[in-house]
């Protein structure tokens, strides 16, 4: 089963699954140095209430909570949010809400530089994402340790690698006073780790901070040579170069999270390309299967990554259909290809198909919807910048592959199925068919894609998405005559209707090439 966020629900209230996003809010939580976005909180706790349908006093509780959520979001107070979230959660969650629960929920670990390089000293800052109600009379002090996952069960409690220290003077505000903490890391090995702070007084314990960082030793020479490199390189290959260090850099400035961001992975895919560029030679040139490519976004002044499946039997000489798939909330352009079994690049390989798969600016962009943010300027411009991506991508890898111009698809799941109503709303004359799964439209713009064959799929049991957004949208649509054909899969949930579904997607785009 995908275990990724996903998204939402019809339009005003938003939800989603659970797996990777209560990382954020359960105890003892792995902060990433870029927090995990309001919008995920939200999709989390309207998808923990329609699973645990509260009643009673519990339900009471909630809805008192629901009421000042709505009342901080309306005044944009971010930290005032975090906390309510974190509480109502941890309610449905049947947690206990002590001043220990909330002065944890709160902690959080940053710092300037989350990929290191050993060779240079290391400081990080203990701070909070909101003001606790606890009271604290006593001293405080932060126990840091270096700890490791055990890559065979990722579930067992963290490894010991290294002491770190134990640090008195903590001040009890860290809103106002954030306190740093240096820490040696000289003799690490290459690997990701998490570095966890625990929180006590002279009499109780009182929560833990944690923060994942990746150690690559040699980085900063690794830098210097992709960079060199990249100069006399041209596009897309300098993108292709300088893309692990764009991106490093975003994570160190929170304006990515860390978990989206496989660093080893990135730079030792830009290090094999070297060679290519010393020799003038296109390293892409004849590749087949699954590859990872970048471009400049230049109104983000960004680096952005896509996954690409081409089959082994293309050739430059014939045209290959091609599908642009949109992931879900939380999710990366990876998504499609590592998660659903795995299923899409292998049917991609045995129909023919050309798949790309954009990330969508952040992975909470919402390829130009507005999920959240109201009139927010940077929600704004985060959902331009994701739909500008989509189309970005699909023109690159029009202009790099032979794709055959009729039958050009789009595809999503969840946020991205969403989005593939709301993207081909705006551009209806650029797809041939469209792939839904877990979705809601807008049924205003049923006109102006009906001419658009249509594959829809949605369980209708989905907690996440609720089923009737996509029964209202497969309704107007047929009100226009649209070519629609809808899959409601009876006890379906968020996820498991999507990737038994996919073969029947094939069979129905293969039927449309775009008149």
């Amino acid at each position: 089963m995908h275990t990724s966020p996903f998204f939402a629900r019809p339009p005003r209230l938003l939800v989603a699954p659970l797996a990777a996003l209560l990382v954020g809010v359960a105890p003892a939580p792995i902060h990433a140095q870029a927090q995990t976005g309001i919008l995920s909180l939200s999709v989390t706790h309207s998808t923990l209430k329609n699973t645990a349908k509260p009643t009673g006093e519990l339900k009471a509780q909630v809805d008192s909570l629901d009421m000042l959520i709505a009342s901080a979001a309306k005044l944009g107070r971010t930290s005032e949010l975090r906390r309510l979230y974190a509480h109502s959660i941890a309610l449905l969650q049947k947690r206990a809400w002590t001043p220990e629960a909330e002065f944890a929920s709160a902690l959080l670990v940053r710092s300037d530089r989350l990929i290191i390089d050993p060779a240079r000293p290391w400081t990080m800052r203990l701070e909070q994402s909101f003001s606790p109600l606890i009271a604290l009379e006593r001293p405080l002090t932060a126990r840091v340790a270096l700890r490791q996952r055990d890559a065979a069960n990722p579930r067992a409690p963290l490894v010991l690698v290294k002491e770190l220290g134990v640090f008195d003077g903590v001040p009890r505000d860290l809103r106002d006073a954030p306190f740093a903490i240096s820490a040696n890391l000289r003799d690490v090995p290459n690997g990701s780790y998490v570095v966890t702070v625990d929180m006590a007084d002279s009499a109780r314990a009182l929560g833990t901070a944690s923060v994942s960082v990746v150690v690559r030793n040699g980085l900063d020479a690794s830098v210097q040579r992709l960079e060199t490199a990249a100069a006399r390189a041209a596009e897309p290959l300098r993108s292709d170069l300088l893309f692990p260090i764009d991106r490093m850099r975003n994570v160190n400035a929170s304006r990515i999270a860390l978990g989206t961001f496989n660093a080893a992975r990135d730079f030792a895919a830009a290090e094999s390309l070297l060679t290519s560029v010393s020799a003038k030679k296109d390293p892409w040139l004849g590749k087949t299967g699954d590859l990872k490519r970048h471009y400049r976004l230049d109104a983000a002044d960004e680096i952005m990554p896509y996954r690409l499946y081409v089959p082994t039997a293309y050739s430059a000489r014939k045209p290959l259909p091609l599908v642009i798939a949109l992931h879900g909330l939380g999710a990366t352009e990876d998504s499609f290809f590592e998660s659903y079994g795995g299923t899409l690049p292998k049917l991609a390989e045995q129909r023919g198909y050309i798949i790309a798969a954009p990330l969508g600016y952040r992975v909470d962009g919402g390829y130009g919807v507005a999920l959240s943010g109201g009139n927010d300027p940077a929600a704004t411009r985060a959902r331009t910048l994701s739909e500008q991506d989509v189309l970005e991508v699909l023109a690159a890898v029009r202009k790099q592959y032979a794709v055959d111009g009729s039958r050009v698809y789009l595809m999503g799941h969840s946020m991205g199925a969403i989005g593939t109503w709301a993207i081909a709303a705006k551009t209806p004359t650029q797809w041939s068919a469209l792939g839904v799964f877990a979705g809601f439209g807008v049924a205003s713009t049923a006109k102006t894609i009906g001419a658009i064959p249509q594959f829809v799929v949605h369980g209708d049991a989905d907690p996440t998405v609720p089923v009737l957004g996509s029964r209202m949208m497969v309704a107007a649509l047929k009100t226009v005559g649209a070519d629609v054909q809808y899959v409601e899969v009876p006890g379906g949930n968020h996820t498991n209707v999507v990737e038994p579904n996919f073969v029947a997607m094939f069979d129905f785009f293969d039927r449309f090439p775009k008149r």
